[in-house]
């Protein structure tokens, strides 16, 4: 049973519940449309080198010249990018509250853009409870590159096999992985919980 010293979240579908789509479903009503305009324009390798350190003002450039003909659209991303952000994951949030009740160290990884994190970075309570929160724009790199775990565990300050990280997408928690974290991908509080528990943490 390894001794796990640290708890690393991702915040983005474990504690946030951030889409595109809920802003892109008021301005492009058609599906087909809107799936286009997200997949071909404001796309997800777009909006991941904004969380990489691109600043807003050069991606809207870039894409404007590239598709003027959606220039509104493509300024709303962060124009509006309050909409993105429907909230909380009340499951995520829960499972944050219980092991820091338990006083287990908690840290924060996640891939966001440094111009967008601080709408939520004095709004939510529950990011109090985290030591330490990476912000993938600030440092300029992204998960699931290595350097930005060792990054992490620097501020951690345990060895990678005493940390545990947990996160939605299986490509980031395979990242943690690669450097000897251990990583539960996440699907849902509970099952994340049960996960912990099997690696021997107590709350």
């Amino acid at each position: 049973m390894p001794d796990i010293k640290a708890v690393i979240f991702d915040f983005g579908g474990v504690v946030f519940d951030w889409s595109a789509e809920y802003l892109y479903r008021e301005l492009i009503p058609d599906e087909a449309e809107r799936r286009w305009f997200l997949t071909h324009v404001c796309s997800p390798a777009w909006n991941l080198k904004q969380d990489g350190g691109r600043t807003i003002a050069e991606a809207e450039a870039e894409l404007i010249a590239q598709h003027p003909a959606h220039a509104e659209l493509i300024r709303a991303f962060y124009g509006q990018w309050p909409k993105t952000l429907r909230g909380t994951l009340d499951d995520g949030v829960a499972l944050v509250e219980q092991l820091h009740a338990a006083d287990v160290p908690l840290y924060g990884l996640t891939n966001w853009s440094a111009e967008t994190f601080p709408h939520v970075e004095t709004r939510y309570d529950f990011l109090k409870r985290f030591r330490h929160i990476v912000v993938s724009g600030r440092v300029k790199m992204l998960k699931p590159e290595p350097r930005i775990y060792a990054h992490m565990l620097e501020h951690v300050g345990e060895r990678p096999e005493a940390c545990v990280f947990i996160d939605d997408a299986p490509h980031n928690a395979e990242g943690a992985r690669a450097v000897g974290i251990h990583a539960i991908q996440h699907r849902s509080g509970a099952e994340t919980a049960a996960a912990l528990r099997a690696l021997g943490v107590t709350f």
